[in-house]
């Protein structure tokens, strides 16, 4: 099993000495990965809908400073020697795609294999605009046709692509990333984002937390993991070859206990209560797990972290 928890890429905690800090004070507490979220730039206007609120509206702090995610998951790669760092997820479009693919190779190569790539295809229509990426309505296509140019560039001698928006021959690419291949987990709950898991992912990665399509009871996952598996046959491939993931957004003890439609709501409560859903889960093929760990300043945040090595991670391992 891995555990993983947050790394900073906006708010107050981005300064370099206070991210080396945590992602270093996370490898030596035993956490597996730390993650790195995405956005490139927030529009000071929004009118789409933030899949993970009840409201709808992107949650407040948007006008942090912001770190771009890449660069990020570089330096941290640079400070820590074990760790492996999981991107967050990214959203595929907002960069082109073979740029985007010697990127990640190089983070990968750099880091010696420890790059985990979580994948999206985004939600805020604005930002697409404001960044210049593909048309927003296009962007289910485009992060599947720039997964296949990555993993073209990536495993190919000769590599060549002819597609709606990326076209290349008689190129070279070297050097590949030290893995073969980088393990792509898949982010989302909807439709969509399970097709692209069955599809080509090596893990299906959801928050809980989607009001469109909660995933927060041990019912309602084992039913999109039925569904999962179904897609992923009817793909063609092993659904034994997808592994489950899980992403909760805060760290024990931030949420009440709570229930939903009778049955307990994962991930509320404290250190026991994730115990016993890290275990629920685990039994039903869940292999990583990662959460959000942040408090008010750097201090409360490594007092999370090592509470949570106390009281969660010990008791799971």
């Amino acid at each position: 099993m891995q555990i993983g928890c947050s790394a900073p890429t906006s708010g107050p905690l981005i300064g370099p000495d206070s991210l080396v800090r945590i992602a270093t004070e996370a490898e030596q507490l035993g956490f597996d990965y730390v993650t790195v979220s995405d956005h490139v730039m927030i529009p000071t206007s929004i009118a789409s809908r933030y899949p993970y609120s009840e409201s709808g509206e992107f949650p407040s702090g948007a006008a942090a400073p912001r770190l771009e995610q890449l660069t990020a998951a570089t330096f941290i790669a640079a400070a820590t020697s074990k760790l492996r760092i999981v991107t967050s997820v990214m959203v595929v479009p907002h960069r082109p795609a073979v740029l985007t693919a010697k990127i990640l190779a190089t983070l990968d190569y750099l880091s010696k294999g420890r790059l985990t790539l979580g994948i999206g295809a985004g939600w805020c229509k604005e930002e697409f605009e404001a960044i210049g990426a593909p048309p927003f309505d296009d962007r289910g296509h485009v992060t599947d046709e720039w997964m296949m140019v990555c993993k073209e560039l990536w495993t190919s001698d000769a590599p060549k692509f002819d597609g709606k928006y990326v076209k290349f021959s008689d190129v070279m690419f070297p050097p590949k990333p030290v893995q073969n291949p980088i393990p792509i987990w898949v982010g989302g709950e909807s439709g969509p984002a399970l097709r692209r898991t069955a599809k080509y992912g090596d893990a299906w990665y959801p928050i809980g937390t989607n009001p469109q399509f909660p995933m927060d009871t041990l019912t309602r996952f084992k039913a999109g993991v039925a569904k999962l598996r179904a897609m992923t046959e009817k793909a063609g491939r092993n659904p034994s070859d997808v592994g489950l993931t899980y992403r909760v957004s805060s760290n024990a003890e931030a949420q009440p206990k709570g229930t939903v439609d009778g049955q307990r709501k994962l991930f509320t409560g404290g250190a026991a209560d994730f115990v016993g859903d890290i275990r629920a889960l685990a039994e039903v093929g869940v292999s990583a797990f990662d959460f959000g760990m942040f408090g008010p300043t750097l201090a409360a945040t490594l007092d999370n972290m090592r509470r949570f090595k106390d009281e969660v991670m010990a008791k799971v391992r």
